[in-house]
């Protein structure tokens, strides 16, 4: 898992290309408040900005198609993280393995997106954001038989049902999406985590190569739609800010977390993600669950809560 603290990392980087005088007393001073944060802070505007850059998407939907918005946001973040990490300086590092990682990484970012948006065009973001975490607790209960993560599966999966047999009708297309969504999903946090270790990448470099490559995926997909915003620049803003707040701050304030909190608190943690989902829908885009609806949610939550992955143990015993 990558581990290097951020703010050493990008005085760091900056170190290594300018000297130690070239750095900003200014910004060293920011780097150090946002290393003095408590890790559960890193966490919640992560796991805020995750759902609340979506729902400014389902907004946009309005003026510019659905892939086009997904677009805007890859190829948004893409160039943002570019600019920001020069990732292009690790490439001459990376082995035949490490390239297919990282092409495997950015198709599966693009093709992701473009599924997790078809989906919140259809279903609300509570409902798409519970489905998001089956396979997550299914794999935990496949690679770890214990009884919590098999109790986790049994809460989840009629969770997922009573949010399916409320809206399936009329919404199958919306569910085939959100269902291919959590595939990915799931293939998502393996690539991650398998960047996130390897020696010659760390988490936030790998990460702005595969964004880079997810743009050149989805542009064939969404490329095409996204052109009517470059003749709104309100919207074309618009869907730059769902990038930065999608993409950009979430996965950035991530490793902020994961660098300093147990993978079993971490994992814990995971389970508000729903909840969180639920509120800025309801706040943002008026999205009001019904009484079922709020009790397959909270399933859901409960599983999250109380899966547990197969290494937890190992790892989190020591300390």
């Amino acid at each position: 898992m990558y581990t290097r603290r951020f703010g050493d990392e990008t005085c760091g980087t900056m170190n290594q290309r300018a000297g130690p005088a070239a750095v900003p007393a200014g910004i060293r001073r920011v780097g150090r408040r946002v290393e003095a944060a408590p890790p559960h802070a890193y966490f919640l505007v992560s796991a805020t900005f995750h759902y609340l850059g979506p729902s400014f998407a389902v907004l946009l939907f309005a003026r510019v198609q659905v892939l086009g918005v997904a677009w805007l946001r890859i190829a948004s973040a893409a160039i943002i993280l570019a600019l920001w990490r020069r990732p292009w300086r690790r490439l001459r590092r990376l082995d035949r393995g490490g390239w297919w990682l990282l092409l495997g990484w950015g198709a599966t970012l693009a093709i992701m997106n473009a599924c997790f948006y078809t989906a919140i065009s259809r279903l609300p973001l509570a409902t798409v954001s519970a489905i998001e975490f089956l396979p997550v607790i299914a794999l935990a209960a496949v690679g770890a038989r214990a009884p919590r993560n098999m109790l986790a599966l049994a809460l989840a999966v009629p969770g997922v049902y009573l949010l399916t047999a409320v809206t399936f009708r009329g919404a199958a297309i919306g569910f085939a999406f959100a269902f291919a969504n959590a595939l990915l999903f799931a293939l998502y946090i393996v690539l991650a985590d398998r960047v996130a270790k390897r020696p010659q990448l760390s988490g936030i470099d790998g990460l702005a190569i595969a964004m880079l490559i997810a743009a050149v995926v989805v542009t064939p997909i969404g490329g095409r739609e996204a052109l009517p915003a470059f003749t709104m620049p309100g919207a074309l803003l618009a869907g730059i800010g769902v990038g930065i707040s999608s993409s950009v701050v979430p996965y950035a304030t991530d490793q902020l977390a994961m660098a300093r909190l147990p993978r079993a608190t971490y994992a814990t943690m995971v389970a508000l993600l729903p909840a969180i989902a639920t509120l800025i829908g309801i706040i943002v885009l008026a999205q009001i669950p019904s009484a079922v609806e709020i009790g397959g949610i909270t399933l859901v939550i409960a599983g999250v809560a109380l899966h547990r992955p197969p290494d937890t143990e190992a790892t989190a015993a020591p300390g």
